[in-house]
């Protein structure tokens, strides 16, 4: 990609970046009051069986990350054009999905500054290995990224720490804003979680709110994985890294049934959202549509994501992302090619 297709793109992506208030609104409507009416719908089926919560509880999952979309709009102020509406918005919503606005919203810039970036990994981003380095690593540090790795820690533990803990304590180095906002968030959390259990019992709010939680925190941590973790992704040095590529190739489009897309806040199309962070989750489909060249971008399905469970390692030297099996290959092709004989 040249600098000057480069521009071009970002160009033709620009008239999306414009929120429109109104429906704005009625995402916020069409996302909370279904989403609180599942959760009481929920509450209320415990008389009968937990098993039939069940139903309800998966469908306010999906809202709840609905929800989650339009805090992650906000922290990049693209949800209203007013940057204290999406500061007012974004922390309410942030105490729905456990996410303090700012503390979020900082680790989110900078995952986007750094995306597929081999040189600035670390922050608001997968643990992510390369094979040189996983096959130079002592054993011990090897363990901790197996584990790490594993499908039922990262989707199953990896909700758990993070969003309930995490995500209670300000990072090194925040500044007091970032810090009052925090605190703000636990307050109002712990507020709200105190009047529901005091209200409805503390059982049956676990029972309800912990099912939703579970569900949708395993969710969310998929579509941020499978968004980035697919075989061709896009990583480099940063001498040889640039935005738009790690945008365009670094992050899928991920092609979901219509439900689904509508769960998930359009986040699937989340090339458009790399390249051009301003673009409101209910403008991405429109801006994928009416730009050419990203008609080409890599493409994802329900049943081909799912071979992203065994990619673990980025092969520098093949550009792609292998599994534990094939780098074991690879380093015994790679020996038995140093110890053959010269002729």
């Amino acid at each position: 990609m040249t600098v000057q297709n480069t521009k071009q793109l970002r160009k033709q992506v620009a008239p999306f970046e414009q929120s429109t208030t109104k429906e704005s609104v009625w995402q916020i409507i069409n996302t909370l009051v279904p989403f609180f009416i599942l959760w009481y719908l929920a509450y209320l089926s415990l008389s009968v069986s937990y098993w039939l919560t069940l139903v309800p509880a998966v469908i306010a999952a999906g809202f709840l990350t609905r929800i989650f979309i339009i805090f992650h709009d906000c922290t990049h102020h693209s949800f209203f054009k007013s940057r204290r509406a999406n500061r007012i918005v974004g922390t309410f919503m942030g105490v729905l999905t456990l996410f303090p606005f700012d503390q979020w919203g900082h680790e989110h810039s900078v995952h986007h500054a750094t995306s597929g970036n081999l040189d600035k990994r670390g922050t608001g981003d997968i643990w992510t290995l390369t094979v040189d380095e996983y096959l130079a690593a002592p054993l011990r540090l090897r363990l901790a990224y197996r584990i790490y790795r594993n499908p039922f820690v990262m989707f199953g533990l990896g909700p758990i720490y993070v969003f309930l803990l995490k995500n209670r304590f300000n990072r090194k180095g925040a500044r007091k804003k970032e810090r009052m906002n925090t605190y703000l968030t636990n307050v109002l959390i712990a507020a709200l979680v105190g009047l529901l259990c005091w209200a409805l019992g503390w059982q049956s709010f676990l029972l309800v709110q912990g099912s939703i939680f579970l569900i949708s925190g395993s969710v969310g941590i998929w579509l941020f994985y499978v968004q980035h973790t697919f075989e061709d992704s896009y990583f480099e040095e940063d001498k040889e890294w640039e935005y738009v590529k790690a945008a365009v190739e670094g992050s899928s489009f991920y092609k979901l049934p219509k439900l689904l897309q509508f769960l998930t806040g359009n986040i699937g199309f989340h090339h458009v959202h790399h390249l051009s962070p301003r673009v409101p989750n209910y403008k991405l489909e429109e801006a994928h549509n009416n730009t050419l060249p990203l008609k080409n971008v890599p493409t994802i399905s329900l049943a081909t994501s799912l071979r992203s469970i065994r990619f673990r390692l980025w092969d520098e030297e093949n550009k792609n992302f292998v599994g534990f099996k094939d780098v074991k290959k690879l380093s015994e092709d790679s020996v038995s090619i140093k110890v053959k004989p010269e002729l």
